[in-house]
């Protein structure tokens, strides 16, 4: 390939082409934001991530005087939704409201992924984390974990688990393994019809997210046997952990916020502040509490490392699982 030299005007002009680029860019990035923004949701309304995600975008609109849009892009265990975002322009005008399951399960749950989690995008900041619950109907004839495994060795085979996303079913999988029982797995398309089924015994238990199990507990519609996170919930002191069963039996899930790789750097530090900011505003962080997230703040640089970090989490879990790829 030959290289011509520009003559010194071309130089000149192409140099200035390229500053008015960068000073745009620059411009762009202090004036936002300028108009709406969307924070894209990769699960259904009405759950864990969609209330956390809209009281975060209360937060945040109030913060920066503009309109937040939340947009829930439900299908394929979060797979639609991420894809979504990582196909909007890299503008500072679209995010995603990511998850443990979006990116860093979903990698070794499914063969083909259409986007890459840690090239596709920019990790900007956490907003919390969470654990499960372990769940029976209040009449079940197990009670506890130990219960439970022992029904199961007496019974091989007729105890059945619900689950209703890929990552969902880890922990049942994983309890499975450490205890050394027979049991079986049933797939749901919601969570609602698992609470349905569970209640009326057509499964034996299921491992939910704590803002799913909050009302059917306090509503003594359905009973807890642990939960895997690393310390007891405050609502359910009595309840214990996993992990004092079997030790380092911990599985826990997160939500935070990215976006497409590309997005300017002031609207990422900005946004994280946002992030920052609204775990660390006593009524923000009690709504997300009470939607059973431990509010959790992190800088850029620590969130994206938390993310791989949890990768290789996810990675561990599902290979002891044994569950395959779809």
């Amino acid at each position: 390939m030959t290289l011509t030299a520009l003559a010194p005007r071309a130089f000149l002009r192409h140099a200035l082409a390229a500053a008015s680029l960068l000073l745009a860019g620059a411009s762009h990035a202090a004036g936002w934001p300028e108009k709406p923004i969307t924070l894209i949701v990769p699960s259904a309304a009405g759950g864990a991530a969609d209330l956390t995600a809209r009281t975060f975008a209360q937060f945040l609109g109030k913060q920066i005087g503009q309109t937040i849009i939340v947009e829930d892009r439900p299908g394929a265990g979060g797979i639609v939704g991420t894809n979504a975002a990582k196909n909007a322009p890299a503008d500072g005008y679209t995010f995603l409201l990511s998850t443990n399951s979006t990116h860093a399960a979903n990698q070794f749950l499914y063969k083909r992924l259409p986007y890459d989690a840690q090239k596709d995008f920019v990790q900007i900041g956490m907003l919390g984390t969470f654990g499960t619950v372990g769940i029976v109907a209040p009449d079940s004839p197990y009670r506890t974990v130990p219960e439970l495994v022992d029904y199961a060795k007496k019974h091989p085979g007729e105890v059945f688990f619900g689950y209703y996303s890929s990552s969902s079913q880890v922990p049942s999988e994983l309890f499975k393994q450490r205890a050394g029982i027979n049991i079986g797995a049933a797939g749901y398309k919601n969570i609602t019809q698992i609470i349905t089924d569970l209640r009326g015994k057509q499964i034996g238990f299921a491992f939910v997210d704590y803002l799913t199990a909050m009302g059917q507990i306090d509503g003594k519609g359905l009973a807890p046997l642990a939960v895997t996170a690393a310390q007891r919930h405050p609502a359910w002191p009595d309840v214990p952990t996993m992990s004092t069963y079997y030790p380092d039996f911990i599985v826990a899930g997160w939500l935070g916020i990215s976006a497409p790789a590309g997005t300017p750097p002031d609207v990422v530090a900005k946004m994280n502040a946002a992030t920052q900011a609204a775990v660390n505003d006593p009524a923000t962080a009690d709504k997300l509490r009470a939607l059973g997230l431990t509010p959790e703040a992190m800088d850029t640089a620590r969130f994206d490392t938390f993310v791989k970090e949890d990768t290789a989490r996810w990675k561990e879990w599902i290979k002891i699982s044994g569950i395959q790829p779809q």
